[in-house]
């Protein structure tokens, strides 16, 4: 990753397994504003950003289904929350539907946080984590359970027919539920996880399907859709502009 940037990421307590697929911050160290070009990863994310210059609330990400190009501010500090789909139910306690490619901002003292408190990622991680088990519920739809572990463990890579064989769930009731509590189709949400994967295997100069795509022409149709370019121009991230959080290299 380029130099003028530092990340870090923690992976979260075995207790929040099944909300939360990281902990992480990004830092723009340079005098300079960086553009960046934030590629989908199926997460939702609680951003809070430090700055000297300017006050930002915190943010809630929506699920995204194209690049967005954005600007890292010169000094600026981004110290976030990445949730698995199931916390917008039992965490946030709300649908997301109204934010897909969309963020809200949210109150000032959103769960207590400080400046002082994303100045250390580590020890936001400790107060999130707490904050998080505070909210864990009593008892989860079992069904929906299974149907996200199915889901992330394929990378995307099922049917909807084959989840809905396996947690006994109609294709049809499980497209309701992703449209009406995330604003997209259980098949498009696969189709993000599965770019996923195949983001890493790119960097690695594979430019060949490693997943599950139907041809070479489907997988160049995929990625384009998905990240704006070919999978050739990826590839090269001239500027490492590209930048997909959930598969960058921590240091």
């Amino acid at each position: 990753m380029n130099s003028d940037f530092e990340y870090k990421q923690i992976n979260p307590d075995k207790t929040l397994d099944a909300f939360v697929d990281s902990f992480w911050s990004l830092q723009n160290l340079s005098e300079s504003d960086k553009e960046i070009i934030v590629l989908p990863d199926g997460r939702i994310d609680l951003i809070f950003t430090l700055s000297e210059k300017e006050h930002f609330p915190p943010i809630l990400l929506g699920l995204g289904t194209h690049p967005d190009n954005t600007i890292l501010t010169a000094g600026t500090k981004i110290v976030a929350i990445s949730f698995k789909l199931l916390a917008t139910e039992y965490i946030l306690q709300n649908t997301i539907s109204n934010l897909l490619n969309n963020a809200q901002s949210l109150s000032d003292h959103f769960w207590d946080f400080s400046a002082d408190d994303l100045k250390n990622v580590d020890n936001f991680c400790i107060k999130a984590t707490q904050k998080i088990q505070s909210l864990l519920p009593k008892e989860i739809d079992r069904r929906k359970q299974k149907l996200f572990d199915f889901i992330y463990s394929s990378n995307g890579e099922i049917t909807v027919k084959e989840l809905s064989e396996k947690v006994f769930w109609s294709s049809r009731q499980i497209n309701r539920y992703f449209n009406q509590q995330f604003g997209l189709s259980l098949k498009t949400y696969c189709s993000i996880l599965r770019f996923r994967s195949s983001f890493e295997h790119i960097k690695q100069g594979k430019l060949f399907p490693q997943q599950n795509f139907t041809d070479q022409s489907h997988f160049i149709k995929e990625i384009k859709r998905l990240a704006g370019v070919l999978p050739k121009e990826l590839r090269k991230n001239e500027n490492d502009r590209f930048i997909q959080f959930s598969t960058l290299d921590p240091k």
